[in-house]
């Protein structure tokens, strides 16, 4: 080993034995600092970075590649709940080429690649069958591509064709999804579904899709459309009309001083009502027009008169000259005739009442029939419908208010407690580690000047003194004179001839001159 790296070792291991216990036990902490945050971060740079294998799993596919992956060594992670395994990045294309050489995974919604499997010999109804399950698992497959979607299912029911039109029904389908843990899916989500699934059938309209998720809420019902069952649609629109309405009421007499209540009356029926309408055009030219006249003139030549009973004529008639005419016209004119058929949706609003609540501190001289006739315009109150206002100005109570206004402090004060903690007990922790790091810094420099002092004092002995003090000290007075002595090295330099004096005393009696030296170094260094 070179001299070099001997002496500094040498000069290192000396100085960790002249290091006191205090000295010592903060070198010892830092050192185990020092090793765990090396271990530490070399755990993190050596740990491979996991990427998807598969997604979407069933439990027996993931069992089966689980199994797998132990037989081929290869570590791996699960995520949400099993279904998702972790590899490796290095191994992620190997696996998935062992895991399709051994059909995994083997639980799939089959897609259009139902068709290939399907042989010459198939029959009408398989073929149908089969396009169907194809067409469904495709549907499927591109749900569940959505996001916050982890599973879909789909399922059609497409009438069979017939001449007879008036049996013709429309294909429906329902769709099942399951969601990630905590994801719901909004109304834009549900209704990009029913489209979806609508616009891949023939015929199919997107209300004709129903729509549940995994906890068994109706997203999308047949015949209604994705916007909730007849209780959803009928508080959604309370909730539209009563945040109109009390936003401006805050913008009035402030927030937190009026209530608004709304309650509607929704119609869940749907009609068709066809209406026709003639009406005759002003100067509308005739169409076709026939007139018929017939006249006759005849004299008397026999009885006439009233018929008497049993058709037989009065006696005694008298005759005469007879004249008869007729005429009679028929014109048929242009006649606009309207047709208007329209579908009456579900959902319309039969009647609905609005409640206000003003405070009486805040109302001040606010007046009421003002505040009336916002809130109608701002609901849309139809007086004709039966719908009606009230506002009534009332003393509100303030308990609640003060009651979460104290909560709100509490909290606020509880959260500041916490955070003057924190703030304390990292100054106390910072206070220890900078006054350990100011201890070990006095000690290390106390020891420095130590040496120091050490050797000012043994560069101001004169030649022989330093000697017979080592002598004198260590007890052997009676090697004194068995010494011979030192001679004189050539040349004024006294530092010199003590160091000759230490090296021949350190030559025959090196422990007593060690021994001397520390004892010396005690004595001279001031505490």
């Amino acid at each position: 080993m070179p001299q070099q790296i001997t002496s500094a070792f040498g000069r290192l291991m000396a100085a960790v034995r002249s290091f006191s216990l205090a000295q010592r036990t903060i070198a010892i902490l830092g050192v185990a600092v020092l090793a765990l945050g090396i271990f530490a971060v070399s755990a993190w740079l050596m740990k491979p970075a996991y990427t998807p294998l598969f997604s979407g799993l069933s439990p027996a596919d993931a069992s089966t590649i689980v199994e797998q992956l132990d037989a081929n060594g290869v570590s791996y992670e699960l995520a949400n709940g099993g279904a998702t395994i972790l590899v490796p990045e290095q191994n992620v294309y190997a696996e998935r080429l062992n895991a399709a050489a051994a059909g995994l995974p083997s639980s799939s919604t089959g897609g259009y690649s139902l068709l290939d499997e399907m042989g010459v010999t198939s029959s009408e109804f398989q073929q149908s069958v089969t396009y169907k399950r194809a067409l469904e698992g495709e549907l499927a497959s591109t749900i569940s591509a959505l996001d916050g979607v982890t599973t879909a299912t789909v399922r059609l029911a497409v009438p069979e064709e017939t001449v007879f039109v008036s049996e013709k029904s429309s294909p429906t389908a329902s769709v099942f999804v399951k969601t990630k843990n905590g994801v719901t899916l909004t109304a834009e989500q549900v209704q990009a579904i029913t489209h979806l699934t609508s616009a891949s059938v023939d015929g199919m309209k997107a209300e004709d899709v129903a729509v549940i998720d995994s906890k068994g809420t109706v997203l999308s019902a047949v015949g209604v459309g994705a916007t909730g069952s007849a209780a959803q649609q009928t508080s959604d629109y309370e909730q539209r009309v009563r945040a109109s309405v009390q936003a401006m009421l805050d913008r009035i007499v402030g927030p937190g001083n009026s209530s608004v209540i709304v309650a509607a009356g929704v119609n869940l029926e749907t009609a068709e009502r066809v209406e026709e309408s003639f009406v005759t055009p002003e100067g509308a030219p005739v169409l076709d027009e026939a007139s018929s006249k017939e006249s006759y003139v005849g004299s008397g030549g026999g009885n006439a008169g009233v018929l008497g009973p049993d058709n037989i004529a009065v006696p005694e008639g008298t005759s005469g000259n007879g004249n008869y005419t007729s005429e009679s016209t028929t014109k048929n004119n242009a006649v606009d005739k309207v047709t208007e058929t329209r579908t009456i949706p579900a959902g319309s609003i039969d009647r609905q009442t609005v409640s206000v609540a003003l405070s009486a501190e805040a109302a001040g001289n606010i007046n009421v029939n003002d505040i009336t006739s916002l809130v109608e315009s701002a609901a849309g109150i139809d007086a004709e419908r039966g719908d009606a206002v009230t506002v009534e100005v009332v003393n509100f109570t303030t308990s609640a208010a003060d009651e979460a206004a104290a909560a709100i402090s509490a909290a606020e004060k509880a959260a500041a407690d916490e955070r003057t903690t924190l703030l304390i007990r990292t100054g106390i922790i910072a206070a220890a580690v900078l006054a350990a790091a100011i201890i070990a810094l006095v000690l290390v420099n106390r020891n420095r000047r130590r040496r120091q002092e050490a050797l000012a004092t043994q560069s101001s002995l004169e030649p022989g003194e330093f000697r017979d003090l080592v002598l004198a000290d260590a007890g052997v007075t009676e090697v004194l004179t068995a010494l011979p002595e030192p001679q004189p090295l050539a040349g004024p330099n006294s530092m010199e001839r003590t160091r000759a004096e230490i090296g021949s005393l350190a030559e025959r009696n090196p422990e007593k001159t060690a021994a001397f030296l520390r004892g010396l170094m005690d004595e001279k260094q001031p505490v």
